[in-house]
């Protein structure tokens, strides 16, 4: 495996941002811009972008939101539209910063949510999208795997695991994410209604054994956005495809990416 890309930092108001380029192609204005889960940064995406970026041409630029990986760190008691903040707000900054134009988004989790509603903006720059294991709604089996994670935080490895990517920030980004998904005000959380103001080519990736989610996910989204939809789902697969399946992933990435109009 490449060493890990050298970080960098963007500084915003709310505090400094930590990001990086890979890929053979020099950073330019259309780019894979890569989104993580809620557990993650620059350096939980190993050498995925760098894969993707090599296979398709694109270069390719990740960060790791803010109170993540080596970003500033940020109050975990963070506010339930706390995605419409990353997508709305924060995503259109960093894609600025970097001089991206045309992105094409590549999300995973959270981050798979963030890319849906920043393409449903209506002035999204947005090329195309890759969406894997989006959450668009909140469902039981998400809430208990959530539950089965807290526990393993406590008595595995998990925490140690985690410290490798967000050293100081660990305990706030783990009790960010668990805290706001368990709470009850959050179970009526849903962006569904954003989905048919998508426009741009969607590619959706689903695992059929997510432990944090449902294919009816993904089916939803395939049945609400307005613009071409493609939809995998990955046999004996869970919430990570991209380190689970990842020839299989790679492949269905590369081939829809590929077939994206050049100009």
């Amino acid at each position: 495996m490449p060493p890990a890309p050298e970080p960098t930092f963007f500084a915003l108001p709310g505090g400094r941002l930590e990001y990086a380029w890979t890929g053979a192609a020099a950073p330019g204005p259309r780019a894979l811009v890569f989104l993580h889960h809620a557990l993650g940064s620059v350096t939980t995406w190993r050498d995925f972008p760098q894969r993707l970026a090599d296979a398709t041409g694109l270069s390719a630029f990740s960060y790791s939101r803010l109170g993540h990986g080596k970003s500033d760190p940020a109050d975990p008691n963070r506010a339930l539209d706390y995605l419409d903040h990353e997508a709305f707000d924060m995503l259109p900054r960093m894609l600025d910063m970097a001089g991206i134009a045309e992105p094409v988004l590549v999300g995973h989790s959270d981050g798979a949510t963030i890319a849906l509603l920043h393409a449903s903006l209506p002035q999204s720059p947005s090329r195309a999208i890759v969406v894997e294991a989006p959450h668009i709604f909140v469902e039981d089996q998400t809430v208990a795997g959530i539950e089965t994670a807290a526990i393993e935080y406590q008595t595995t490895k998990l925490r140690e695991r985690l410290i490798r990517h967000h050293g100081g920030n660990t305990d706030n980004v783990f009790k960010a994410w668990a805290d706001t998904w368990r709470k009850p005000a959050f179970r009526a959380w849903n962006c569904e209604h954003r989905l048919p103001a998508i426009r741009c080519p969607t590619l959706l990736v689903q695992g059929i054994d997510d432990e944090y989610g449902t294919p009816r996910q993904v089916e939803r989204i395939r049945d609400q956005v307005s613009g071409p939809v493609e939809m995998a789902l990955i046999p004996a697969c869970g919430h990570f495809p991209h380190q689970e399946k990842t020839d299989a992933t790679l492949a269905v990435m590369e081939r829809f990416i590929a077939a994206l109009p050049r100009g």
